[in-house]
């Protein structure tokens, strides 16, 4: 008897585990999803196809710049809320001084975290990703001689890389030296092997 009855609990446990990963993988906010990634993948692909629809620089740069401003400001303020559960920004105090501030959601009490491992994985996947992109595209413009559009890719590549940074800060702590963290980290990986 004892032995069936520990088989149906593990059996129980194998069933809620199943439900609480289906869970977490489910998607909360789908719309900060979607525009989480559209704005930096129509960036990237209207700087891919520009030269081939218009002919007019001017109309390309500003609707480049539109999609990277509106991307900037939907991650800072928005999707890094909803998907992740941090924030960042800048104040300015009375005396003049610019202080950053980096924020990390509370966990609950219970334990339970608020965002989906799903979104965590597209929100980490598209802000990594996408200025990367960027750097290659600054290389390309750079030993290619487009100087023009190297102005347009340097834009990408700081708002981008400036809500990655800004990102990381939140993950990793505001406390925290990101240089003295890395070095740490790769003593600690020389020391292994």
């Amino acid at each position: 008897d004892s032995i069936e009855d520990i088989e149906d609990v593990s059996l129980f446990d194998a069933d809620s585990d199943i439900s609480r990963r289906s869970k977490k993988s489910k998607i909360r906010h789908p719309v900060a999803s979607f525009f989480h990634l559209f704005f930096r993948v129509s960036a990237i692909v209207v700087y891919l196809l520009c030269e081939l629809l218009t002919s007019s620089f001017i109309a390309c740069m500003v609707t480049i710049i539109l999609l990277l401003s509106c991307d900037f400001w939907a991650v800072k303020n928005v999707t890094g809320r909803l998907m992740v559960g941090l924030r960042w920004w800048n104040q300015v105090d009375d005396d003049g001084k610019s202080h950053w501030v980096f924020e990390a959601r509370k966990v609950s009490p219970q334990g339970s975290k608020t965002s989906s491992e799903a979104e965590s994985r597209i929100f980490w996947l598209g802000l990594i990703t996408c200025p990367m992109i960027w750097v290659i595209f600054a290389f390309s413009a750079l030993f290619s001689f487009k100087v023009k559009w190297l102005a347009v890719v340097v834009m990408g590549v700081v708002l981008q890389g400036a809500n990655l940074y800004g990102y990381v800060r939140c993950k990793v702590g505001s406390r925290k030296n990101l240089t003295s963290m890395a070095t740490s980290y790769l003593g600690r990986q020389f020391l292994r092997q």
